[in-house]
């Protein structure tokens, strides 16, 4: 089989077929599919998809005369699909997504969704989710957790900037190589459209941020990202920083208007709520989940995560 593209890029993947049971053995593996099916529309059954790009960042073509449908899980990567011919729907169910020509929807991000997907001509980027919380960390206070408002249709004009992003890559890659600096930034610019196109769930850093007057309010917050699961303590906190216990306080008054113990709780409950979200169904408990970033008082916690993320921890579970 020839790995090589159109664009004359050598594909990391490229396979296609005119059997239905060849088409899901091809395709389940690459997105953990369990329970899939695919059925023809008429007797001229085809599929054919291609990959190009690398572990960080992929960029992908799906097409199919037929029908599949099942259910696909991602772990460690972002994506963004859109269709330009035929029709499809994504996490079916009370959160579908009917996808329209052209737009593209995120994938429901490290969570097991259906899709239904009939006669299409799809597009797909996977984004190795390190690279986007390191880019996402340009503008916001990341700790770890990674979540996007994917129900908020993007802009027309931030659409426009995706697209001409991922197509500026895929010249990078096929004019300069994958081991070039051009590939490499194109790589963070099409992360950059990917938040102006979809919310990310994180404090817009401060003013600032990254001089070197905050150098040590940055040490502070490091520390609650990258300790949260441990029994912190001010002091804990405020020496890892070098600074006294009050001037942590006044930094993070004056920084972030709440106090060190405010903003760790608030990071523990997106951690809660990352791991609800990515628990499969019966393999964990609420009560579990809250114990594990030190929520002992389940009715308290449950009162907080319904106003931070709009609904219950056990709802989150049962996505």
């Amino acid at each position: 089989m020839d790995n090589t593209t159109n664009e004359g890029i050598r594909s990391l993947v490229s396979v296609s077929g005119n059997d239905t049971d060849k088409a899901i053995a091809d395709l389940a593996g690459m997105y953990a599919g369990k329970a899939w099916h695919s059925a023809r529309v008429d007797d001229d059954f085809w599929y054919r998809y291609v990959a190009i790009g690398d572990e960080r960042m992929s960029i992908r073509r799906s097409q199919m005369h037929g029908n599949l449908r099942g259910d696909v899980a991602v772990e460690g990567e972002v994506v963004v699909q859109w269709i330009d011919a035929g029709s499809a729907t994504v996490d079916t169910g009370r959160n579908a997504v009917r996808m329209e020509h052209g737009v593209p929807v995120l994938f429901p991000i490290e969570q097991r969704f259906d899709m239904d997907y009939r006669d299409w001509d799809q597009r797909l980027v996977h984004l190795d989710r390190e690279l986007v919380l390191d880019v996402a960390a340009e503008r916001y206070l990341v700790d770890g957790t990674l979540a996007f408002d994917r129900f908020t249709p993007p802009t027309p004009a931030s659409v426009e900037r995706w697209r001409a992003s991922v197509a500026s890559s895929v010249r990078a890659l096929r004019d300069e190589g994958a081991s070039s600096l051009a590939w490499h930034e194109s790589q963070r610019d099409v992360v950059r459209a990917l938040l102006d196109m979809y919310r990310f769930h994180g404090e817009p850093a401060p003013t600032a941020w990254g001089e070197h007057r905050n150098a040590r309010m940055r040490a502070a917050v490091e520390t609650i990202h990258a300790r949260a699961h441990e029994p912190l303590t001010v002091s804990d906190i405020a020496r890892a920083a070098d600074l006294s216990v009050r001037g942590l306080q006044e930094s993070f008054q004056r920084t972030l208007d709440r106090t060190p113990m405010q903003y760790l709780r608030e990071v523990r409950l997106r951690r809660a709520h990352d791991d609800l979200l990515r628990a499969e169904p019966g393999s964990a408990s609420v009560a579990e989940v809250a114990a594990r970033w030190g929520f002992t008082h389940m009715g308290r916690f449950s009162g907080e995560y319904l106003r931070r993320f709009g609904e219950y921890p056990k709802q989150t579970l049962r996505r």
